[in-house]
């Protein structure tokens, strides 16, 4: 099954990061799809492929590395850095997926600046 899964979500992101191919990441996700942001904010999967859609020419060209795939169960932990052209932000985003049925039902996503994560960091280093 976890195989199963991350070639879901592999064939899922490649039509996105390749080509912005909107409609086939469309294709994976089940009807009552639900994207959840680090702030508790929720959409549904007509507000997340709109926000998507509105988001491919502000991020045009941006270079996505998928640094993990990892699966276990009904979930696939994508781990990726992403940087726009020409030297612009760099960001680290966390992606959980939950499969259900063949198609992706919900997603949270954590998005942190690269260059904020050693002062993201900083209260592990009060704690000790």
């Amino acid at each position: 099954m976890t195989t199963e899964n991350k070639s879901i979500v592999g064939r899922a992101l490649a039509g996105l990061v390749d080509t912005g191919d909107v409609d086939t990441l469309a294709s994976f996700l089940s009807e009552d799809f639900t994207h959840h942001r680090a702030d508790s904010s929720t959409s549904t999967k007509a507000q997340w492929l709109a926000a998507v859609r509105a988001a491919l020419g502000p991020t045009a060209g941006m270079r996505v590395d998928i640094l993990h795939l990892l699966a276990d169960g009904d979930h696939v932990v994508v781990h990726s850095r992403r940087r726009l052209p020409d030297a612009g932000p760099e960001i680290v985003v966390v992606d959980v997926l939950r499969i259900a049925d063949g198609f992706i039902a919900e997603v949270w996503e954590i998005i942190e600046p690269a260059g904020q994560a050693a002062a993201n960091g900083a209260w592990w280093a009060a704690a000790a």
